[in-house]
């Protein structure tokens, strides 16, 4: 599955226009009673990546549901909420079939 925010994508043409999907993801970090904000940066670094990879996942689910193999014109939406600790992750592009 070819994944990408560009509209195009070179060397291939894009047969049909399948449908929007989106992937998104909630996740909070486990508390840490730790000190250093370095490590709490790095924690929430990491959470924020597994957060945003688990939304690509379901992307890919849902456009391959669509029988795509492509998607294009993505948008990454991270939203941070530092009082609940929660993140949303909201991966939203064109799911399309390319030949």
């Amino acid at each position: 599955m070819v994944l990408t925010t560009t509209n195009s994508i070179e060397g291939h043409t894009i047969q049909d226009y399948l449908g929007i999907v989106t992937g998104i993801n909630v996740s909070m970090p486990k508390a840490t009673f730790s000190f250093s904000m370095n490590k709490y940066y790095q924690s929430y670094e990491k959470k924020v990546g597994e957060c945003k990879e688990e939304a690509f996942q379901k992307l890919k689910s849902n456009a391959i549901n669509l029988k795509a193999n492509a998607v294009v014109g993505i948008s990454i939406d991270v939203e941070a909420n530092p009082t609940s600790g929660l993140i949303i992750v909201s991966i939203t592009g064109t799911a399309v079939k390319i030949i």
